[in-house]
């Protein structure tokens, strides 16, 4: 008869002295070793890495777009069944009687300003509004983007980027290591996820291979938050002081510069040392309830200044419509467009044009940035001269609907799963540490449903606010003209002035400076969780370690992209997509290992 005990005999070697004492040095040398070989790239030739990896990034998304949408789609209904079913939803992270670590108040806080708090300093405002002017209906021109028809579909995917399934990643990956952690009492780790598929398979090469890919997805997911984050925190630092050398002032509006950009870096992740180095129960959980209380007097601020009534009535009317698109947006996935297929859409009269004009027309129609008026004003001579050209540019422009929509999913959503999946080996073990003694049904609403409700009241009171103003005409585009990073801060400059806009600025800046410190700890923290074989208490000197490196790998992939975030949001999405895998592998597996355990009677 055979075996059907579960194993759990992960086994971690550790050094027993010296420098790694305690650590994993396959885990801890590759991983160190992946990120020093990216810094030395970025920094030596930082044209050639910025060009290759937004290459080998394209050409990814062409193949894989599909399978990042309807996988993340999956997470989701995934979780649903665990929640709704009695055997699982019930059962008990840790033993009978177990009482949480932390208060509800706490553990929220914590999940929140390590899941999401700087992106939704950066993307409260630039979100909503960047939807409203672009989204799959605009792209395929039922709507005109930036008008009060626009509004439902920019919020319709808004919801989608911050909600269900947004948060269903990050507890796809926190619900299986909690659950092995604490009802089997196995090193909280990556690859204790995938021990009912691979067993003791695990314990050589595989395990250190599924640890590293979640060590350097941790960090690249973490590099991009932090990169947009210190973006926006030099735009608020200029607000305030108005010092021109943080700035790059070449431009139309100016824009943080390389030498403002490495300055607030350096600063913020040597707090983010400083906070890592005390642990969780002590800056992580302070810096974390500091957020929450902030972010609380800044949604107030909204709500007593800004537009809260169209804010609210925004909100239900955007839900509604995000619930009844739940399955498409779940699960409709574009293809890219080739030439050939839109060559054969075209009418005869344009395909007789010279082959340079039609792959110029190609490349137009099929730009999901791009507008109808602008690609009217971009024709070839040769198209200019046919009869009838402004229907036919329309024609033209309606046969590349299927390549701007792909284009649009493949740099926005697809962007935003890869970067949660990037993210969600931190957020996802973070979650897990400050979870025992919790209930796998109170995980999943506490962690999924909770808070995409917080996030959608935040983007409707904030960006709301935004496309109001622009609405009504009193921004006179001025929002919509600022950069993402300094969205938030346009937006306050347009609803108040003088000593309290500038007390608001100041208030905006400490929280977008604590949401980093926190983001960029947890993630010290989490890497070393992992390198120590799921150790929860880890050696002071290896956080330093790590902190250093995520500051160069931040540091020069900013470089690399010339003060920019190309290069970093290449890296990522490149480097989520091997765990992208191992989380689908980890659904096959809690799946199985839930079934053993209703089936055994569990413990």
């Amino acid at each position: 008869m055979t075996d059907q005990t579960p194993f759990t005999e992960i086994e971690i070697k550790k050094a027993e002295s010296g420098f790694y004492e305690g650590y994993s040095l396959p885990i801890a040398l590759i991983s160190k070793l992946s990120m020093a070989l990216l810094v030395i790239w970025a920094l030596v030739w930082p044209a050639n890495a910025n060009g290759v990896l937004g290459s080998v990034n394209w050409a990814l998304l062409e193949s894989f777009n599909a399978f990042y949408i309807v996988i993340v789609g999956l997470f989701f209904f995934f979780l649903a069944v665990i929640a709704i079913v009695p055997s699982t939803g019930g059962r008990l992270m840790g033993p009978a009687g177990e009482k949480p670590e932390f208060s509800n108040f706490s553990w929220f806080s914590m999940m929140f300003g390590a899941g999401l708090g700087v992106g939704l300093m950066v993307f409260a405002t630039a979100e909503p509004l960047g939807l409203w002017g672009s989204n799959p209906v605009v792209v395929a021109g039922e709507v005109t983007g930036n008008t009060t028809e626009a509004l439902t579909s920019g919020y319709r995917y808004t919801f989608l980027h911050y909600g269900f399934h947004a948060w269903a990643i990050y507890v796809v990956t926190g619900l299986s290591l909690a659950y092995y952690a604490y009802t089997r009492n196995m090193p909280l780790t990556i690859r204790s996820a995938l021990t009912p598929l691979f067993g003791r398979l695990l314990n050589g090469v595989l395990g250190h291979i599924v640890d590293v890919l979640g060590v350097v997805a941790t960090i690249l997911g973490v590099s991009v938050t932090i990169g947009f984050g210190v973006s926006q925190f030099v735009d608020g630092v200029y607000a305030i002081t108005g010092m021109e050398w943080l700035m790059d002032m070449s431009g139309e509006a100016p824009k943080p510069g390389n030498v403002g950009l490495i300055a607030s870096l350096i600063v913020i992740m040597g707090m983010s040392i400083i906070s890592a180095v005390s642990g969780v129960g002590r800056g992580v959980k302070y810096l974390s309830n500091l957020n929450l209380v902030l972010s609380i007097i800044l949604l107030l601020t909204f709500v007593v200044f800004g537009s809260f009534a169209f804010a609210m009535s925004t909100y239900g009317s955007a839900f509604v419509d995000y619930i009844l698109h739940y399955i498409s947006l779940s699960f409709v996935a574009f293809w890219p467009q080739s030439a050939d297929a839109f060559v054969a859409m075209l009418p005869e009269a344009v395909k007789a044009l010279p082959a340079e004009d039609i792959s110029a027309l190609y490349a137009g129609a099929t730009n999901a940035w791009g507008s109808l008026d602008g690609f009217k004003s971009d024709l070839p001579a040769s198209f200019a001269a046919l009869d009838n050209a402004d229907a036919l540019a329309a024609t033209v422009y309606e046969a590349g609907t299927d390549g701007r929509l792909f284009g649009w999913q493949a740099g926005w959503t697809t962007f935003y799963w890869a970067w949660w999946i990037a993210f969600s080996p931190f957020v996802g073990l973070f979650l897990a540490r400050i979870s025992k003694g919790r209930s796998v049904r109170e995980f999943i609403i506490g962690c999924v449903i909770c808070p995409s409700l917080v996030c959608f009241a935040w983007m409707t009171i904030l960006g709301g606010t935004a496309i109001d103003l622009e609405l009504s005409g009193a921004a006179e585009g001025s929002i919509i003209a600022a950069s993402n990073t300094a969205k938030l801060f346009v937006t306050l400059g347009q609803m108040m002035d003088g000593g309290l806009l500038s007390a608001l600025t100041v208030m905006c800046v400490v929280l977008i400076l604590t949401f980093l410190v926190t983001s960029a700890d947890s993630g010290i923290l989490v890497m070393n969780t992992i390198m120590s074989g799921g150790e929860q208490e880890t050696g002071n000197k290896h956080r330093v370690v790590w902190g250093v490196i995520l500051t160069a790998v931040i540091g020069t992939l900013l470089l690399a992209g010339g003060g920019g975030l190309d290069a970093l949001k290449n890296a990522m999405i490149i480097g989520a997509l091997p765990f992208t895998m191992v989380m689908g592998l980890m659904c096959i597996a809690l799946a199985k290992a839930l079934y053993q355990d209703a089936k055994s009677g569990g413990d």
